[in-house]
């Protein structure tokens, strides 16, 4: 009968590990969600910039392109086509950086994803196991009424005799 209390309350710990296990699990997720929430507002951010960039790109690309053939009639205009140059210079420049931002924060969305994933798996395997556990418990405690009540019966019959 002690023995039976030992596996009841060793299933009860083993349950009460499981949902620690499983909370943790959930809360790790949570975290992990939020980080890719947080990541893909900057993804987006940076796709704007990208975008914004690139159009801005092509203005300046256009204004160099007419400032050339003006400079081919008139010579005075060379330095604003070097300031024009400059331009296109740094938005690619910055087109790039934005690009690589963009490759790093994909990248990171990725492997948060992935990681998600993983944690969703885990809760789902914890909460199996919780079930196996609970209903191991549940199956135990009924044997335990079953033989607590056979004992009960043979106490009796010892005593009536």
């Amino acid at each position: 009968m002690d023995k039976l209390r030992e596996k009841i309350n060793a299933a009860r710990a083993e349950t009460d590990e499981a949902v620690a296990r499983a909370e943790a699990a959930e809360a790790k997720l949570k975290e992990l969600e939020h980080q890719m929430s947080i990541k893909e507002q900057e993804y987006d951010s940076l796709s704007r910039k990208h975008e914004t960039s690139e159009s801005r790109l092509e203005e300046i690309e256009e204004e160099m392109k007419d400032l050339r053939l003006k400079a081919d009639d008139e010579t005075g205009q060379k330095s604003e086509i070097e300031q024009v140059t400059r331009k296109v210079e740094l938005l690619e420049e910055e087109l790039e950086t934005n690009d690589k931002l963009l490759r790093d924060t994909t990248e990171k969305m990725r492997q948060t994803d992935v990681k998600a994933e993983h944690f969703e798996r885990r809760v789902q395997s914890l909460e199996h196991e919780r079930d196996d556990l609970e209903q191991k418990l549940e199956d135990m405690t009924d044997k335990y009424a079953k033989i607590k009540a056979e004992l009960d019966e043979v106490h009796q019959a010892l005593e009536d005799l």
